[in-house]
Formats: C-alpha cells, sequence, structure tokens
C-alpha cells in the first residue's frame, strides 16, 4: 500500500478513536471524523464503508494482533506463562485502544467481537492439540473465553492496577487450581 494512503488511513483511524474517547459512538459522525483527521469526507469512504466498517476495521486488527501475541510459541500447549506475559504486555502498550473500546458507553460491540475472535482462536487451538476427554470443548472454550476477557477488561478498565508480570502470575495460580494449563519445563522438573 502506497505510504500517502497508509498515512490517510492511518489518520483517519486515529481520529476515530480520538473522538471515541471524547463521546458515544452514535454521536460520531463521518464529517466528525473526517474533520478530526483533516481528510475530506470522500477520503474517509475511500477506505471505510461507513462509521461501522471503521470501528470493525480497528477491531480487527488490534483483535487480530492480540491473537498473535497471545497464542502459545509452542504446539500441544493450551496456555504458557510466556503467551501470557505477552498478551498482558501487549495489552499494557495498546492500553488507550482497549479502555476506549471497553468503556464506550453503549457499545458492548468490541467485547462481544472480543470473546467472539478468542472463542474461534481457541478452539481451533484446542483441535490442534486435542483435549481431556473429561472436559467438553465448549465448555472449556467459554470457561477460559468468560474468564479470560472478563480478567482483561477489568484490569484494563481499572488502569491496569497491577503489572503485567502479576497479572499473569495470577491468572496462572487459577488455572493451575482447575488444572487447564501445561505445566512450563521449570514446574515439571519439581
Amino acid at each position: 500500500m502506497d505510504r500517502r494512503i497508509q498515512k490517510s488511513r492511518q489518520a483517519i483511524m486515529d481520529a476515530f478513536m480520538k473522538l471515541m474517547s471524547e463521546q458515544d459512538f452514535e454521536k460520531i459522525t463521518i464529517n466528525k471524523i473526517a474533520e478530526e483527521a483533516n481528510v475530506n469526507r470522500g477520503t474517509v469512504y475511500l477506505h471505510f464503508a461507513d462509521k461501522y466498517d471503521l470501528r470493525d476495521q480497528c477491531t480487527d486488527a488490534h483483535l487480530n494482533e492480540l491473537i498473535r501475541n497471545c497464542m502459545p510459541e509452542e504446539k500441544g500447549q493450551l496456555t504458557s506463562k510466556a503467551a501470557l506475559l505477552r498478551t498482558f504486555e501487549y495489552l499494557q502498550r495498546h492500553a488507550s485502544f482497549y479502555s476506549i473500546m471497553l468503556t464506550s458507553r453503549g457499545n458492548p460491540i468490541f467485547r462481544n467481537r472480543m470473546e467472539e475472535v478468542l472463542q474461534q482462536s481457541l478452539s481451533e487451538h484446542l483441535d490442534s492439540i486435542g483435549l481431556n476427554r473429561t472436559l467438553y470443548k465448549d465448555i472449556t472454550v467459554q470457561f477460559l473465553v468468560s474468564a479470560g476477557v472478563g480478567l482483561l477488561e477489568w484490569w484494563i478498565t481499572r488502569s491496569m492496577p497491577y503489572p503485567a508480570s502479576v497479572m499473569v502470575e495470577q491468572f496462572w495460580q487459577l488455572l493451575e487450581r482447575v488444572q487447564l494449563q501445561v505445566p512450563d519445563e521449570g514446574d515439571r522438573k519439581a
């Protein structure tokens, strides 16, 4: 993609996020986005069908990157401390986006989309590693997604009251209690 096109697209997305931090999604118009991005209205429509498409593309771009950071590097693992730490660190670096999207009044679409993307990714991952026969896949996926998204949302919306490393350690201990993770190498030796 041409640099000027990328720059315009990014300016539009940044303008949209700034407006989302200031007002409800329903009050945002294409005119306001264009004005904030310092582009004309037609430029916005060259990149996005409407404000809903803009919101969806912003959401999908961030969530896809989150998934890439979230999944364990090693096949056969459901979770790993390293993957969880990468996830929390990613969220910390992009806290403004997630905070805006999770706290937007009247816009539960982001949280729902986040759950949907994580459910699909986790379900595919469980298919690739197999699952203990005593656990039903749909229940396991729902449990992990609800716990994970709820914890992430709590952490982000409360301005990250604990460092990422503490969050990972606490989440890991909770997963150990329900025995859903594969022990790290160091844990196997004990």
